[in-house]
């Protein structure tokens, strides 16, 4: 590799995630605003000259090497002081690895300056979920005697009967759904596919909201396209979906606000709860590590200890 900025490795960097590696252009994002904001801290400590033009600010490739554990160390350190969550710090730290890793494997460093740098330790909240009763109660309160209702009577229904993300969510094609398998396909982080099993009153609620596009004529019989349509009829956004989801749990009354990842966690929750093996539900929520699938396993064995608590006879 012949660079001469350290501007032009992290674009290469980036390139290397999303063709590569087949990074979604939000983690990628997620990179380039971790590395520019270390970047931005490490000019800062080297005391380099720093002008409004872009070209101006870039660094000598020689500069690379200074780069050294002491001053990630020093970063993580302004962060603490920014009140910056750890699991963001432990994120941010994680790109600098990746991004230092890259240009050793490159020859353009000889040795990465963030393999001494010990990760913060991070708090392990439990993760937020919906009680069944809440979850019922949320999607039962949806109306579908419009087009939009059936829309988003179908969205809530498939999140919550598969498990899967929003990202995943709003990806999906028409062709993603086997109605007589009963199954969906989904392309995970990393563009990984699976197949995810999924409900009978989700397809149908699916079924019935595709019927309706096409009395409607908003879509033609044989469109493949999105599987849910905005109102423009192209595809829906996550954040659209996070709209409409916070929108609906306020309409139905609940207590807290729901955003599209409690779904996930709801479905992980109860799936366990219900005896499901742990290792299935890694399967199904698409998880490369059964360690981020455990942390689900905390929710039923803290409500595990209050049943014991309040049955034992001897306490």
């Amino acid at each position: 590799m012949n660079y001469t900025s350290l501007k032009q490795l992290l674009e290469t960097f980036v390139d290397f995630l999303s063709t590569e590696k087949g990074y979604s252009e939000n983690t990628c994002r997620a990179y380039t605003n971790d590395l520019e904001d270390f970047i931005a801290y490490f000019v800062a400590n080297r005391a380099l000259a720093i002008t409004n033009d872009d070209e101006e600010t870039d660094i000598d490739i020689q500069d690379v090497g200074a780069v050294s554990g002491l001053i990630i160390r020093g970063y993580l350190g302004y962060l603490h002081k920014q009140d910056i969550k750890k699991s963001s710090v432990a994120r941010k730290l994680s790109s600098i690895r990746s991004f230092f890793k890259f240009l050793e494997r490159h020859g353009v460093i000889s040795e990465n300056p963030a393999i001494s740098v010990i990760t913060p330790k991070q708090d392990k909240p439990i993760p937020k979920y919906l009680t069944v009763d809440d979850m019922f109660r949320l999607l039962d309160s949806i109306k579908t005697e419009t087009l939009t209702g059936k829309r988003n009577r179908a969205m809530l229904e498939t999140m919550y009967s598969t498990g899967i993300r929003v990202s995943e969510l709003v990806g999906l094609n028409v062709l993603n759904v086997d109605f007589s398998g009963k199954v969906i396909r989904v392309t995970g982080k990393g563009n990984v596919e699976r197949i995810v099993p999924i409900g009978q009153k989700s397809l149908d609620f699916i079924k019935d909201y595709r019927k309706s596009l096409h009395l409607q004529k908003a879509v033609s019989v044989n469109q493949n396209g999105a599987l849910f349509l905005n109102k423009s009829k192209g595809r829906l956004t996550a954040r659209s979906v996070a709209r409409i989801l916070d929108k609906s749990s306020r309409e139905a009354g609940l207590a807290m606000p729901v955003a599209p990842h409690d779904l996930r966690h709801s479905f992980a929750t109860h799936m366990l709860d219900a005896g499901l093996d742990l290792r299935v539900v890694q399967e199904l929520l698409g998880h490369k590590q059964l360690s981020t699938t455990q942390k689900y396993t905390h929710v039923s064995i803290d409500r595990l200890m209050v049943a014991y608590d309040s049955a034992h006879p001897r306490k």
